[in-house]
């Protein structure tokens, strides 16, 4: 963990399930950091979705439903196809994304996408997060990108995002919000926290005249130090 709270420890592998767990241990987590999202002012209202691996398919949150009232049954669980299990509620609107991000990234078990107002402000603007602080690194580049705009729920839109990411655990999506990966829903939900907190942090220094950047072979050493750093779990 750094010493802004946030742990560096390295991707684990993927499987089957996000971190080995159940069915019902990833819909009660799916909940969870929906609400917490919620909590720490990163979504609003029905805004936002998040997502879990499991298998060959994926558990997905429901759409139009608010945080506080989902419950582990109004997970969604969809399988390689997209298609849900019978008697489910709408996956989210963004499931394509979510399910293209599963088959590219074999490193990626869970997916966290909020409207967070810094993130967003920046989205819409398309400005980058340039590496002005070396926790920008967690997003795994020295900067954070911007996937090209689509319409929400497209199958543009998941290329994009999954171009822009290109192995990276986060980046922002034009006129529109961010998205954060991860080998767990603690890991994607922590990215998205500090995302936003770079994004904030970058829209504050704009307002004094701008930053002053890291260079390449700094945030090369920042990037070795994440590798290393931590009880490596």
């Amino acid at each position: 963990m750094t010493d802004d709270g946030l742990d560096e420890g390295g991707p684990n592998e993927g499987g089957p399930n996000e971190g080995g767990l159940d069915e019902g241990a990833l819909r009660d987590g799916i909940v969870r950091t929906m609400r917490a999202m919620a909590e720490r002012g990163l979504n609003r209202g029905t805004s936002g979705n998040v997502s879990a691996r499991l298998g060959e398919g994926l558990l997905v949150t429901p759409s139009g439903v608010p945080a506080d009232a989902l419950t582990p049954e109004t997970i969604v669980q969809l399988d390689a196809a997209g298609a849900a299990a019978a008697g489910s509620l709408k996956p989210s609107s963004e499931w394509r994304m979510h399910a293209g991000l599963y088959a590219r990234r074999p490193d990626v078990n869970a997916v966290v996408h909020c409207h967070s107002r810094h993130a967003t402000i920046l989205a819409c603007a398309g400005r980058p997060i340039p590496p002005l602080h070396y926790m920008v690194g967690v997003s795994g580049r020295s900067s954070v990108a911007v996937a090209p705009y689509a319409t929400f729920g497209t199958e543009a839109l998941a290329q994009g995002v999954a171009a822009t990411l290109d192995g990276g655990w986060a980046c922002l999506m034009a006129n529109h919000g961010q998205i954060a990966v991860g080998p767990s829903l603690e890991r994607a939900l922590a990215v998205a926290e500090e995302i936003e907190e770079q994004a904030a942090v970058y829209w504050g220094a704009l307002a004094i005249g701008g930053p002053r950047l890291l260079d390449d072979a700094q945030m090369a050493e920042v990037a070795g130090m994440f590798r290393s750093y931590g009880q490596g779990r």
